[in-house]
């Protein structure tokens, strides 16, 4: 056969064939990036033209190497996936039913051990081998094979069946009984307010309020000398003392009540009216003003204020917690002290940040915000202790927090001193730490 005639025609066409520069595009070989390949590409090609101009050369077989260089370069471009699959394991590449389970890594860990390329059309053979979901490809090369039941049924039992993909259905929601049917299941429920005497009191919540009253006696926290009612002016009439009141919870956001109660008193020296605070420029109010926490939006929160009251309210404070909260940065929590204090009325909690941490700590409620504390106080706190909470808790936790030491001496003098100081430890104070910091170990160690 080395000897035939035609043999050695075929090679002088392809050491001819092989000096010509190969199109661009024009055969699967200019996709092979290696020079192998490339010389390969070429001399299939060279051998397919040689033998559709020659019949005679159609008994010349080449090597067992070159045969299956051929079938896996040139049939991709002519059959479908399912054809060469079949062809691929006509031709000794040993694809069977564990190849089908293969990764991707695995497949080309094969091939290479054949010592076949992974890049190019080898690498869309890979992603054939692969997919288990789909029979199509993008390439330009393939044509769609849409898959026929036929096709399914005839897999073997070691490969995966192709799945024809179904429309996903979203799972359908319970309705829940408390949700209207006229409301979307997507949208979560509307918080329910919590309205007043619904909740169960906590448990020994009498004691410890007691407890808390008796510690509060001597009226010594900061609030006392310095808070909205130790302040205002009485002697100048009530209009002018309900305005003061309204001022000094104003002020009294995000500041001390040291601090509120020295620029009230530059605000009194300067003329705490609602007639001349409205006649006060604004830079001149702002710096009257300064010391406290967010003193430019509360100048025009009082401006602003000081024109409503003068306007719609006849120059007095809205009557009422509800007429109060449209007044500029006048919220729940102000509302309902002014409203104690001015009007000695109470139709709500004023609820602030301390009380918040220091109720929850004691479980009395489980909130995330004042406002909630608030309700869920107003659902289980009576009536007659609505007036007198915020007055008496914000200085005890002001004493907590700022006097130590006198808190210390005032918990082991109490009635109950082991249950007083049982209750500032769990408001945060160090009892151990604090009795060894002011010299009373001693006492607190006889009591506990």
């Amino acid at each position: 056969m080395l000897f035939h005639p035609f043999f050695f025609l075929s090679t002088t066409i392809h050491r001819l064939y092989l000096t010509l520069p190969l199109p661009r595009g024009r055969t699967p070989a200019a996709n092979i990036s290696s020079s192998s390949s490339l010389r390969l590409g070429r001399t299939v090609v060279c051998l397919t033209l040689f033998r559709s101009v020659s019949p005679l050369l159609t008994f010349i077989k080449p090597p067992t190497r070159l045969s299956f260089n051929i079938s896996h370069i040139m049939t991709p471009f002519t059959r479908s996936s399912s054809t060469l699959q079949s062809s691929v394991e006509g031709d000794g590449i040993g694809v069977d039913a564990e190849w089908s389970s293969m990764t991707v890594v695995q497949l080309k860990a094969q091939l290479k051990e054949r010592g076949l390329p992974v890049s190019g059309v080898k690498s869309v053979l890979i992603e054939r081998l692969d997919s288990t979901t789909t029979t199509t490809t993008t390439s330009k090369y393939f044509a769609k094979q849409p898959s026929s039941p036929a096709d399914v049924a005839t897999k073997t039992k070691g490969k995966t069946a192709v799945k024809t993909p179904t429309k996903r259905k979203s799972p359908t929601k319970s309705k829940s009984p408390g949700k209207s049917p006229g409301k979307s299941p997507g949208r979560s429920p509307r918080r329910v307010r919590i309205e007043p005497g619904t909740l169960k009191p906590p448990a020994n919540w009498e004691k410890i309020y007691s407890l808390v009253e008796e510690l509060r006696a001597d009226r010594s926290a900061p609030v006392d000398t310095d808070g909205g009612e130790a302040l205002p002016e009485k002697h100048l009439g009530e209009v002018v003392y309900r305005f003061q009141v309204l001022t000094a919870l104003m002020l009294s956001s995000q500041t001390k009540d040291a601090v509120v109660g020295e620029t009230m008193r530059i605000l009194q020296g300067h003329g705490l009216t609602v007639e001349n605070i409205h006649q006060t420029d604004h830079e001149t109010l702002n710096g009257l003003i300064k010391k406290v926490g967010f003193h430019n939006n509360k100048t025009k929160y009082m401006k602003q204020s000081a024109e409503m009251i003068l306007t719609q309210y006849n120059g007095d404070i809205p009557p009422n917690a509800d007429e109060l909260m449209k007044l500029p940065g006048v919220g729940p929590k102000m509302a309902y002290i002014v409203e104690n204090i001015a009007f000695d009325t109470a139709s709500g909690i004023g609820v602030d940040t301390h009380m918040h941490r220091m109720f929850n700590d004691l479980k009395w409620v489980t909130s995330k915000t004042p406002e909630q504390t608030r309700e869920q106080l107003e659902g289980w706190l009576p009536r007659d202790k609505w007036a007198s909470i915020n007055y008496i808790w914000v200085g005890f936790g002001q004493e907590v927090q700022q006097q130590k030491e006198k808190m210390l001496r005032k918990c082991v003098a109490s009635s109950s001193p082991r249950e007083a100081l049982g209750l500032v430890q769990k408001l945060g104070l160090d009892v151990k730490k604090e009795a060894k910091r002011f010299g009373l170990e001693d006492d607190v160690k006889s009591v506990m």
